[in-house]
């Protein structure tokens, strides 16, 4: 009697494929989550633009003036008798803390500029003005 070996089927060489999409999957949830997203919501205001400036990262305490000419602290309309002391409180000695004031584009030049003072006599040794970068 002859016997014949069977053949036997070659071994088909997978991936594992499941286990390679979990950690990319894992990697995007991390990158998602990881990620800085710069966002400023609030006041909608409208910059003046400037072809050279360069962006702040130091904590600033910023300032926004409307369209109207109302002054906004931490995003709550705050009136500019008000102003001198809530600036007071929070420079507390920090005589190099950064003060932002972001204008609309379209408000009167005075009212920026009562602003301003208020800040500086408030204890801002550092005060800018923001502006946005022109292409």
């Amino acid at each position: 009697m002859l016997v014949h070996k069977k053949k036997k089927t070659p071994y088909k060489i997978q991936a594992p494929l499941t286990s390679l999409i979990d950690i990319v999957f894992m990697l995007l949830i991390y990158f998602l989550l990881t990620t800085n997203f710069m966002v400023d919501e609030g006041i909608t205001i409208k910059l003046p633009q400037a072809r050279a400036g360069a962006p702040q990262i130091t904590k600033e305490i910023t300032i926004y003036v409307d369209q109207d000419g109302l002054a906004y602290l931490a995003n709550q309309q705050i009136p500019l008798d008000q102003l001198f002391t809530k600036l007071k409180e929070q420079i507390a000695g920090q005589k190099d803390r950064l003060v932002v004031v972001k204008a609309d584009r379209t408000v009167m030049l005075n009212k920026v500029v009562k602003v301003m003072d208020i800040a500086k006599a408030a204890g801002a040794e550092r005060l800018s003005l923001a502006t946005e970068k022109d292409l």
